[in-house]
């Protein structure tokens, strides 16, 4: 469902080492916003809920809620370490829209808000 290539799963275990919360893991969603309509949620998290996805990437446990999943499912996520113009890369298949900078996106059948004019 989510693919996370070597280089973005080794700079995520090795931030999770760093966490003090025992259990931590990786959550990935979506929230509506962005000037494409969605914005991608990424950040380490130690509780699950009833509507959480669970699976294992790269040995590393990943948790998206229900809703989101449908918007990034096969999402492929890469890190690059290029000093300051560096860091973690999404490559959404189900993107019909992107932003600029590639924080937010449209799809074609969760349009979210209408596409700004520019972003």
């Amino acid at each position: 469902m989510i693919q996370i290539s070597d280089s973005a799963s080794d700079k995520l275990k090795e931030m999770l080492e760093e966490q003090e919360i025992p259990n931590m893991f990786l959550r990935l969603g979506v929230q509506e916003g962005g000037c494409s309509g969605f914005s991608y949620a990424m950040g380490f998290d130690d509780e699950e809920t009833e509507n959480d996805v669970y699976m294992n990437v790269n040995d590393l446990k990943v948790v998206i809620d229900k809703q989101s999943l449908p918007l990034i499912n096969g999402l492929e996520i890469d890190y690059e370490d290029a000093g300051m113009s560096g860091g973690f890369t999404m490559h959404n298949p189900n993107a019909t829209a992107t932003c600029g900078c590639g924080a937010s996106f449209r799809t074609a059948t969760h349009a979210g808000k209408p596409a700004p004019e520019e972003c």
